[in-house]
């Protein structure tokens, strides 16, 4: 095969319509526009926003209101019938071990939260407790440690 071979596949490519060129091609005088009215003329036609003089949808819609918080901290829930089923006796909860099982990232901020029951005594480290949930740890013999969150952290420039 030489480069003067190659063609394009079959059906792939379709010659440019050529139009306003004389009568006897078939798109000449009009050149496929139809005649009279705001599309036959240069320039014409409408914007893409446009629903034929009713209110456009842009205008009908409320402005935009509120904003968005760049410093909130959305939170990792995990419940404790979760960690009764995931974790082993005397288990340590951290966010290393919670990413481990597919339960957020390690760089996420986890709340535990009181649903359901543990019997187990965890060791559990979070950037928050539910009062519930820190009632039902301590009242099987587990432990809470608090860990510090910095909200909005910068990455170091490399």
């Amino acid at each position: 095969m030489k480069l003067h071979d190659l063609r394009p596949a079959e059906g792939s490519t379709k010659k440019r319509k050529r139009v306003g060129r004389g009568t006897g091609s078939g798109k000449g005088k009009t050149s496929t526009r139809g005649t009279k009215g705001q599309n036959s003329r240069t320039g014409g036609g409408v914007r893409l926003t446009f629903e034929g003089g009713q209110l456009p949808l842009v205008k009908r819609l409320p402005k935009l209101r509120g904003f968005n918080n760049r410093f909130k901290v959305e939170y990792v829930a995990i419940n404790l019938d979760t960690l009764e089923r995931i974790f082993d006796t005397d288990g340590a909860v951290s966010p290393e071990t919670l990413a481990g099982f597919g339960l957020g990232d390690v760089n996420d901020p986890i709340v535990i939260l009181g649903r359901g029951e543990i019997s187990k005594p965890l060791t559990i480290k979070a950037h928050r407790v539910s009062e519930s949930a820190r009632a039902k740890i301590e009242a099987a013999g587990g432990s809470i440690e608090i860990l510090s969150w910095t909200v909005n952290k910068r990455m170091p420039r490399s």
